[in-house]
């Protein structure tokens, strides 16, 4: 895969540096008529807008290319899709077959045609800042670098600036998040570790996008990371923000989260009963997160068994050990 990855660098170069020459061979007064379609400013941002073909389903262009050029496996991007392994498998045996059969073209798209691909290409860079979030530190260096090309390429595009500050803030508490490989909760991080300089760039990408007149999911996901960074979190405002994310996506994981807000705010069995009506059962958070409010509603019997549910199913050696030490405090 590496390999294969450099080859189409260097051939996405060799092509680029083919126009340049030919501009350059052509006689005064002809040059007008030579253009150079490739202004993406990262031969791995091209690489992905190439991917990222509309003739797929969107969730079969997200797939490919975070398999292809993304580095991830099989397994990691069915996670993250929420669905089982085999079936992510055969979504992309199926969409190497649709390339092939309809003759897609490997051919960088002019800059017309780039708005598109952005829905696709948003969500590639987002999954993989998303698996580096989870420990992986070289992924989400290079969504944010991603990232950063796409607001340099596409300026005015408000979901592009949302996502760069959602990328921004939220890496900005990485030294924050795990303390001796075990994941430490936001209320009780080391603000002292966390990037102020971020946070602050990520909330300037926040304004850009809000002045855009952004109100896409990336852009409000954004405004979610800056209140929850602030010193004391307004949950009821979060909440709030929070149901607007889930009217503008339909996603059960942004109910989840929800919950969770409610739940801060002070409102347990609320929270618990929006838990109990997501079908959600091979998301190790929804269990985690059940068992934490029956905990706080005093059914241990019953959290106790929510806990050994979720640690069935997480992956993360981190929130593993996190998980296995809340269960451990229920016993005493």
């Amino acid at each position: 895969m590496t390999t294969a990855r450099n080859r189409a660098i260097d051939r996405l170069r060799r092509d680029r540096t083919l126009a340049e020459k030919t501009r350059q061979l052509e006689p005064p007064g002809r040059s007008e008529d030579v253009t150079d379609d490739t202004t993406i400013p990262d031969e791995r941002l091209e690489l992905i807008f190439t991917c990222c073909h509309p003739a797929l389903a969107l969730d079969a262009q997200v797939a490919l290319t975070l398999r292809t050029l993304g580095g991830l496996t099989t397994d990691e991007i069915a996670r993250a899709f929420l669905v089982p392994q085999e079936t992510m498998a055969k979504r992309l045996v199926r969409a190497k077959k649709r390339i092939k059969a309809a003759g897609i073209p490997f051919r960088v798209p002019p800059a017309h045609l780039l708005p598109d691909r952005l829905a696709a290409v948003l969500a590639v860079v987002y999954l993989i800042f998303n698996e580096g979030y989870g420990g992986r530190g070289e992924l989400a260096a290079e969504a944010i670098w991603l990232g950063r090309a796409l607001a340099e390429l596409m300026p005015d595009e408000p979901e592009v600036r949302g996502l760069l500050a959602l990328m921004l803030v939220n890496d900005a508490r990485r030294e924050a998040r795990f303390v001796e490989g075990e994941v430490v909760l936001l209320r009780d991080q080391d603000r002292a570790l966390w990037d102020v300089g971020q946070i602050e760039a990520g909330s300037a990408e926040l304004d850009r996008a809000m002045a855009l007149g952004g109100r896409g999911p990336y852009v409000l996901q954004a405004a979610l990371a800056v209140l929850h960074a602030e010193e004391e979190p307004d949950w009821p405002q979060i909440a709030a923000l929070y149901g607007e994310l889930a009217r503008v996506t339909g996603s059960p994981v942004v109910e989840l989260n929800q919950a969770a807000a409610i739940a801060e705010a002070g409102d347990v069995p609320a929270a618990m009963s929006i838990v109990e009506s997501l079908e959600l059962d091979d998301y190790h958070y929804l269990h985690a997160m059940r068992a934490e409010l029956l905990r706080r509603l005093d059914r241990l019997d019953d959290a106790r068994a929510a806990y050994e549910r979720a640690l069935e199913l997480v992956h993360s050696e981190a929130e593993r050990r996190f998980l296995e030490g809340r269960l451990a405090e229920l016993a005493r």
